[in-house]
């Protein structure tokens, strides 16, 4: 008995990780060996490192047709083997050496040239060898195909008598492939064919009786071959039908035809009663009646004891029946029954259906087997007629040998008590008269000890969580036993998550990382022993943090969809990010040649310029040689919506009053909100559309008034929140008859440029408007309340003047359009003036009300409407400066005015000098022009607070006193009285106020003071305001710090020169490049040196010039930057201490750009000499004193902030800093 071959062959299976956790095998021979149980192959895959006989893999089946045009015909054999297989060729049971092969085919193969296919035409076998045995092929047959021909012949014609039968033959040429058989006029026109006249399956075309139309030459048979793309034809055949004539006893005359007799059905075809069809199972069954007879047959079909089966159908005028894929069941006895009112013929069909040999499951398998072993080979085949088996070993005929251990029993062999000589290729081919199979049998009788195909310390690797079989592929006979163990110990493997599968493989579930290391598989039989080992590494999973998310995209702009994924560090050259859109992959692109482009570092994918086709779902896909995991998300494109269709006008009340309505179309994802009804005319601007109608997306319908006289057209289109749609296409034109104006003009203006005339204009009706032709507008006016008559005019044009008006006195006007088929409706009444005129008269009783030293409130009688001659716009007030209280003998004469609109009788003038002398006058406006001015008013303003003291420092600091000197106010407002001091003892580190004290400087010649009794070592803040009888003005601010006891010397000693140079009219040029700073310095000090420091305010370091002469009078600062921001400095000395004569922030000039500008002050220069002679005795004053307190340490700091006067004027586009 033969041993079950799954005892001997232990298969382990491939890895297979759940959540397709597959596993990369690189460099590793993976060897499968499993019994191939298919009914199409028999044969045992063993591994090619095991000797083996040969196994046919690819060959040539079944008929083999060359056609003409095939340029090279290729018979396929190739098996595989240990040793590596011989091939040798049989043609038509001889052998044949194929020729040179050179088309870089293997094995057995072989290709023949087109040149040389006539030569080759046969029946092939091709055998496989090598030292275990021979394999086969079944028989391959060739065909070579040549170009069929009609054989030549003269036909002559065919003359029958009208009634009787004609069969015109064909004879069609045999071919190698399916042909196509047409009966055709010589001019390429089908004959006709119905129950009389058809054509039958084997070409011939039967006429079941010939009428006189019958008669022609050209009845031509063709025969197409399309796979070899041929057309044959047989020469034409002439057909002669003779008219029956009455006989010389008839009373009938000779020239008359008589109509074909009665005559009884026969059969053309088949031509006798019974006949057999034998057919193969699955073919189509035809059978085909073809009756003679006058008049024509009408065939019947039925099959005799049985019903007719559902799948046949009647052909050809039912005289053809046919069954596609016939079963046995089909087979039996038909009849089909010819009939005519003159009889009744039959025939019979005897319908067989048989069937080639073919396997009853499958071929039979090849065997492996131990030594001593019953081997069985069974061949079970079916076939009708019942095959023939013929068994065959290593390709020679085997038969049966009662004396031996190998039997031959029918359909079956028998190997008792196998030995190792038994092993070899055994045939079996089971043939009939329809055909013929054939099988390869491997049989390998051999004990052999365990062989672990699977590579030594393969490296296997799961993802934590995961699945993994880890397989050890085993050849041993008799069957080889499976374990497993972890390297280092004995004990079999088992547990919840560890399993021993049937075919040996070890799987491994729910993966922990402590299932990391190695694994030994051992495989044991009688003949021995083998082991291996697997290596086991457990990765972190691939995980997706940043998922995609369900957005909406406008059309036209850029999708990004996320997708951040991570992975084990060690998968990264395997990880990769990929997108699909309805479950099909995106080709990406890198470069951005695409409208998709994947972004690799954060796995995002971006689509440009999103259409509609878009929209969809999108997955990305995370994955690694070991798993993959995906996320979805919904992108949804918003888009303008579709055009509106089918848009139809229907009439309301007339063909004035109208209803469109029209089918919307898609609005891409964002609701409609509303659809525009536009229109266009072809009379007055054809071509262009213009809006009529809005109406809700919630309506496809409106209903529109239009105008008379106009030829329109209608088109619609939808507003969605992305945007306005296409229009729809416009409808047919649609034409409105004349009418009267529906309207009146609008926006009436009356205008009076003259004092005597009226000139009315008004917006005209729109050409559209018009209604019908000869549109004209009548103007209507009269005086207001007076009981004129109307007086009008007709006009064309939009405006009229009306002459010879009183000055500015109210009209009624009244405007009505008409044209040539009426009037518009009654017009409505609007009022205006005539023309206007200057005031005559001036306000009287102008007083004015000194509210404060700036600002005084003005009042007057208004004057009589009547002298006003015209709407009154309101009044002007006029004031001049006389002169100041404080130099009256300066006259000045600046000259002010404010206009106050509306009817009034007083006003606020502001922004008066104080201490100064004004004269104000005051006149009423209308729109031609001014009035006469009141009578002047004289008045004076009262003293004022001066302005702040310009400069305050503190010197010569002592334990408890110090110098404050300062110069006299610019502005003094009114007769300066003194000064009030104030000054603060600081904390000199929070700042804040410790004691405060006061006191009143009377003396308004008084420049300097000497502070008393202050504490030695303090930080003081004093504050100066200079005073007038009206207050004193605001105060400006110096800090400075008394000396502390232990810095005093007890002796003055010789210390340089630290005095500060007096610098007057202190101002800088700043230009794009270089800034020139100006200064004026006193006599005494015309030799002193300063020091100019600069810096730009984003770098933060200072530049400090070398020594600068102060009788040079200015100083250029070169190389700076457009456009930046820089702070300047002079300074006594190159130290940046507080010892700075003069700081100020400028701005260069940007090249090409007016910059900023500061101008010098109108009174900057004038004020700055008055202040040189007020401040030189200030100045020597100072310079004593600190001469007098040399090897004293003493600081100045003047810290001022400087603002430019609020006007500006441009001097050559560079801007201007100024100190005084």
């Amino acid at each position: 008995m033969p041993v079950d071959l799954h005892r001997h062959v232990r298969l382990i299976a491939a890895v297979s990780i759940d959540h397709w956790r597959g596993m990369r095998l690189e460099g590793c021979l993976q060897f499968v060996l499993l019994m191939a149980l298919t009914s199409r192959a028999a044969g045992l895959n063993i591994p090619l490192e095991v000797e083996q006989p040969p196994t046919i893999i690819t060959k040539t089946s079944g008929t083999v047709i060359a056609l003409p045009y095939d340029l090279t015909i290729t018979l396929k054999c190739e098996a595989k083997g240990n040793p590596t297989p011989e091939y040798r060729w049989t043609k038509d049971g001889k052998d044949f050496i194929p020729p040179l092969n050179r088309t870089g085919h293997t094995g057995g193969t072989f290709v023949l040239q087109n040149k040389l296919l006539d030569e080759f035409q046969g029946k092939y076998r091709c055998y496989a060898s090598n030292k275990h045995g021979t394999a086969m092929t079944e028989e391959i047959k060739l065909i070579v195909a040549s170009v069929p021909k009609f054989p030549k012949e003269t036909v002559s014609p065919i003359v029958v008598d009208e009634g009787d039968p004609v069969i015109l033959h064909c004879n069609p040429p045999e071919g190698a492939t399916e042909r196509q058989i047409y009966w055709m006029s010589l001019g390429l026109q089908h004959i006709e064919q119905n129950e009389r006249v058809s054509m039958g399956i084997d070409g011939n075309l039967y006429f079941s009786n010939a009428l006189q139309k019958d008669s022609r030459q050209d009845y031509c048979c063709f025969a197409a071959f399309n796979k070899i793309r041929t057309i044959v034809q047989k020469p034409a055949l002439t057909v002669m039908v003779k008219s029956l004539k009455p006989d010389n006893n008839s009373a009938l005359s000779s020239n008359t035809t008589l109509a074909p007799p009665l005559r009884m059905p026969g059969l053309l075809l088949p031509p006798s009663v019974q006949s057999e069809k034998v057919l193969l199972k699955g073919q189509t069954l035809e059978l085909e009646c073809i009756p003679e007879g006058y008049p024509t047959p009408k065939i019947t079909w039925m099959k005799l004891g049985d019903e007719m089966p559902r799948k046949t159908k009647f052909n050809n005028f039912g005289k053809q029946l046919t069954i596609s894929a016939v079963e046995e069941t089909d087979a039996g006895k038909y009849m089909c029954s010819a009939k005519n009112s003159a009889g009744e013929a039959v025939h019979y069909f005897d319908v067989i259906v048989e069937e080639p040999p073919k396997w009853l499951t499958e071929p039979p398998q090849s065997q492996l087997t131990v030594i001593g072993s019953d081997v069985h080979i069974k061949c079970s085949v079916s076939g009708k007629p019942p095959p023939d088996i013929t068994w065959r070993r290593n390709s020679e005929v085997f038969k049966d040998d009662p004396l031996s251990n190998r039997r031959v029993l029918d359909d079956t062999i028998v190997l008792h008590n196998a030995t190792p000589e038994d092993s070899a290729v055994y045939q079996c081919e089971a043939s009939n008269n329809h055909g013929k199979i054939l099988a390869n049998i491997n049989i390998m009788v051999k004990n052999l000890a365990p062989q672990i195909l699977t590579r030594n310390n393969h490296d296997y690797a799961v993802v934590l969580g995961g699945d993994i079989t880890m397989n050890c592929s085993v050849f041993g006979s008799p069957l080889p036993s499976v374990s497993w163990t972890r390297d280092g110990t004995q004990e079999t493997l088992v547990g919840e998550r560890f399993y021993e599968l049937q075919n040996g493989s070890l799987q491994i579930t729910n993966a922990e990382k402590d299932d990391r290391g190695n694994y030994v598989c051992v495989a044991v039989n009688t003949e021995g022993k083998s082991a291996a080992i697997a290596v086991l590494d457990v990765k972190d999973p691939t995980r997706i943090m940043n998922p995609p998310q369900d957005m909406q995209i406008i059309s036209g702009t850029t999708a990004q969809l996320m997708c951040q994924a991570e992975c084990d560090q060690s998968l990264r050259g395997t990880f990769e990010v990929i997108w699909m859109k309805d479950e099909e992959e995106i080709p990406l692109s890198f470069e951005g040649n695409s409208r998709f482009r994947h972004v690799v570092d954060d796995g995002m994918l971006q689509i440009m310029n999103v259409n509609l086709s878009d929209q969809g779902l999108y997955t990305c896909i995370a994955r690694t040689s070991l798993d993959e995991v995906n996320a979805t998300g919904l992108l949804t494109v918003l888009d303008v919506p579709d055009a509106p269709k089918n848009v139809e006008i229907s009439e309301l009340t007339d063909r004035r009053n109208v209803s469109l309505s029209w089918v919307p179309g898609n609005d891409h994802n964002s609701s409609v909100a509303e659809f525009i009804v536009e229109f266009e005319e072809s009379q007055w601007e054809p071509g262009r559309w213009k809006e009529l109608q809005k109406v809700p997306g919630n309506q496809a319908t409106a209903e529109l008034a239009l105008q008379g006289h106009l030829n329109y057209q209608f088109r619609v289109y939808a507003v969605n929140a992305v945007g306005p749609g296409p229009p729809s296409e416009p409808t047919e034109r649609y034409k409105t008859p004349p009418a009267a104006p529906d309207r009146n003009p609008q926006n009436i203006k009356i205008h009076g440029h003259l004092p005597d005339q009226m000139e009315i204009s008004w917006e005209p009706l729109l050409p559209i408007e018009h209604n019908g032709p000869g549109l004209e507008y009548k103007v209507s006016y009269r005086r207001t309340g007076v009981g004129d008559d109307w007086s009008w005019n007709l006009e064309k044009r939009h405006s009229f003047n009306v002459k010879n008006t009183s000055t500015y006195v109210p009209y009624e006007i009244k405007i009505q359009s008409r044209n040539s088929h009426g009037w518009g409706p009654e017009p409505k009444v609007v009022t205006g003036y005539s023309g206007e005129d200057v005031p005559t008269s001036a306000p009287r009783d102008v007083a004015v009300e000194v509210i404060n030293t700036t600002v005084l409130r003005v009042s007057w009688t208004p004057v009589p409407q009547a002298t006003v001659r015209g709407h009154l716009r309101g009044y002007n007030v006029h004031w001049v400066r006389k002169q100041s209280l404080l130099n009256p003998s300066k006259i000045l004469d600046e000259r002010h005015s404010l206009s106050f609109p509306g009817k009034r009788n007083h006003a606020i003038v502001p922004q008066l000098e104080p201490f100064s002398e004004y004269r104000l006058t005051v006149n009423v406006y209308n729109k031609k022009g001014n009035g006469p001015n009141s009578d002047p008013v004289t008045f004076n303003t009262p003293e004022g607070v001066p302005r702040q003291v310009p400069i305050l420092t503190a010197s010569n600091a002592r334990k408890d006193s110090i110098l404050l000197v300062w110069g006299p106010p610019l502005e003094t407002n009114g007769i300066l009285t003194g000064y009030l001091l104030q000054y603060h003892l600081l904390n000199e580190t929070t700042l804040e106020v410790v004691d405060s004290q006061e006191i009143n400087i009377s003396g308004a010649d008084t420049s300097q003071w000497r502070l008393q009794g202050l504490k030695d070592g303090s930080l003081y803040r004093f504050q100066l305001s200079a005073c007038t009888q009206a207050g004193c003005g605001p105060p400006l601010a110096q800090e400075s710090s008394t000396v502390e006891q232990a810095h005093l010397s007890p002796t003055p000693a010789v210390a340089p020169d630290q005095s500060i140079p007096a610098l007057l009219n202190i101002s800088c040029y700043v230009s794009d490049t270089f800034a020139k700073i100006s200064w004026t310095a006193i006599e005494e000090q015309q030799d002193s040196q300063l020091y100019v420091a600069y810096k730009n305010n984003r770098e933060a370091i200072w530049r400090i010039s070398e020594a600068v002469n102060t009788s040079q009078s200015f100083h250029i600062i070169d190389g700076l930057k457009p456009g930046m921001e820089y702070t300047v400095r002079l300074m006594a000395n190159r130290l940046l201490d507080n010892t700075s004569i003069f700081e100020e922030v400028i701005q260069t000039r940007v090249k090409g750009v007016g910059g900023q500008q500061s101008e010098l002050s109108t009174q900057g220069w004038f004020i700055g000499t008055m202040c040189a002679v007020a401040l030189l005795t200030l100045i020597a004053l100072m310079a004593c004193f600190v001469r007098r307190n040399k090897g004293g340490k003493y600081a100045v700091k003047e810290k001022e902030d400087l603002h430019p006067d609020e006007e500006s004027q441009g001097m050559n586009d560079d801007t201007f800093c100024e100190y005084r």
